[in-house]
C-alpha cells in the first residue's frame, strides 16, 4: 500500500466534501467549569450560534474506555476495554472505520491511545507519531505520548491535518485540561484557568473550522474531582459537557441529560454513515434529523429508545490486558 503524504488528497464528489465534521474531546473536563469557565463557547450560546448538553459520561470514568465509548457508541461491557490497562485494538466498529467505509477522509490530532485502539498496537512513538495510510481506519493522524504536550501545539496539529489533508471526519484530543486537574484538583484555580486558557485556543480555531462549513461537536471523556482522580460515579467525574455548533441544531441550554452513548450516533446522522452494530442511538432535544440521513439498512433513528434490545444482542467481548510502563490515571 502506498504511503500518502497530507497533500496527496484526493478530488470528493461535492455530496461527500459537504459531510464534514471535527469531535473535540477535552480530556477531564467537567460540566460546572465548562459551562462557568468557557467565556467564548459561552458567547456562542448567548448568541444563539451553539447550543450545550449536560452528558452523563459512561462507567468506569477513565480515559481509555470512554474513549471508546466515545467512538463506538458502545458501553464497556459490550466493548471490554473496561480500564485504562487493557491496551490493545478495539474489536468494535468506530466512526472511523464507519467513514473510511464510506469513501470519507479521516484524522486525528490526538493521545496514542487513540492510534492503538483504532490504527496498530502497541504505538510506536519513533515511527507512528505521524501517520498517513488509506487503508488504516484514522487515515492521516498526529499523535502524541507526553500528557504535558501543549495545547497550542495540538491544534496547531490538527489546523494542520485539516489545511493539509481536508477531512471529513476528524478528531481533536487535547489532554491540559486533565494534565493540570490531575496535579492541582478539579476546584483549583489552577484547573479553571487552564479550561479558560483552552476556550481561548478554540476561539482561534472555531470561526476557521465553521468557515469551512464543518459541524462541530465539544465534549469530554470525564471529568475531575477535588482530589485530582476520576473514576468514580458522582457528578464532578461523570457530567460532562456536549457542546455542539452546527446549523441542523437549534441552540439552547439542555440541563436534562442525555447519555454519552448517544454522541457516536449523533454523528453517524450528521456524516450519513450507518450506525456500528452495536450502537444504542436516542433521541436528542434539538436535533430534528430525518432518519432518512443514510439509505443503509443498519440505520435507525434518533428517537430509537435506550433500551432497544436488538441493538445489545452480541456477547461482550472478554477483556484482554496488557501490562503498560506509562501512567495510567488519565
Amino acid at each position: 500500500m502506498k504511503e500518502l503524504t497530507p497533500h496527496e488528497i484526493h478530488p470528493k464528489s461535492p455530496e461527500i466534501d459537504s459531510q464534514k465534521v471535527i469531535l473535540v474531546i477535552l480530556d477531564g473536563l467537567r460540566f460546572d467549569t465548562a459551562q462557568s469557565s468557557m467565556g467564548y463557547l459561552a458567547h456562542l450560546i448567548e448568541t444563539s450560534q451553539a447550543s450545550l448538553y449536560k452528558v452523563q459520561a459512561e462507567l468506569p470514568t477513565l480515559s481509555r474506555p470512554l474513549y471508546e465509548v466515545l467512538l463506538t457508541g458502545t458501553a464497556t461491557s459490550v466493548n471490554g476495554i473496561t480500564a485504562n490497562d487493557v491496551a490493545r485494538l478495539s474489536h468494535q466498529t468506530s466512526l472511523f472505520h464507519l467513514a473510511t467505509q464510506q469513501g470519507l477522509t479521516t484524522a486525528a490530532a490526538a493521545f496514542h491511545w487513540f492510534s492503538e485502539l483504532y490504527n496498530q498496537f502497541p504505538f510506536d512513538r519513533f515511527t507512528d507519531r505521524e501517520q498517513h495510510h488509506l487503508h488504516l481506519p484514522i487515515q492521516h493522524g498526529k499523535f502524541y505520548w507526553d500528557e504535558a504536550y501543549p495545547d497550542s501545539h495540538l491544534f496547531a496539529d490538527a489546523e494542520a491535518l485539516r489545511q493539509g489533508c481536508h477531512p471529513n471526519f476528524m478528531l481533536v484530543h487535547p489532554m491540559g485540561i486533565d494534565y493540570t486537574g490531575h496535579r492541582f484538583g478539579g476546584e483549583s484555580a489552577e484547573y479553571r484557568g487552564r479550561a479558560i486558557a483552552t476556550d481561548s485556543l478554540l476561539a482561534q480555531v472555531l470561526p476557521r473550522w465553521i468557515s469551512a462549513g464543518y459541524e462541530i461537536l465539544i465534549t469530554a471523556d470525564h471529568g475531575m474531582n477535588a482530589d485530582g482522580q476520576h473514576g468514580g460515579i458522582r457528578a464532578d467525574v461523570r457530567e460532562t459537557p456536549l457542546f455542539c455548533i452546527s446549523s441542523r441544531n437549534r441552540p439552547g441550554t439542555y440541563l436534562e441529560g442525555i447519555s454519552q452513548l448517544a454522541i457516536a450516533p449523533l454523528i453517524c446522522q450528521l456524516l450519513a454513515l450507518p450506525y456500528g452494530k452495536n450502537m444504542r442511538p436516542s433521541k436528542i432535544p434539538g436535533w430534528p434529523i430525518s432518519a432518512e440521513s443514510s439509505s443503509s439498512p443498519e440505520q435507525k433513528p434518533l428517537d430509537l429508545a435506550l433500551a432497544d434490545p436488538g441493538l445489545l444482542s452480541d456477547r461482550p467481548i472478554a477483556a484482554a490486558t496488557t501490562p503498560l510502563a506509562q501512567r495510567t490515571e488519565l
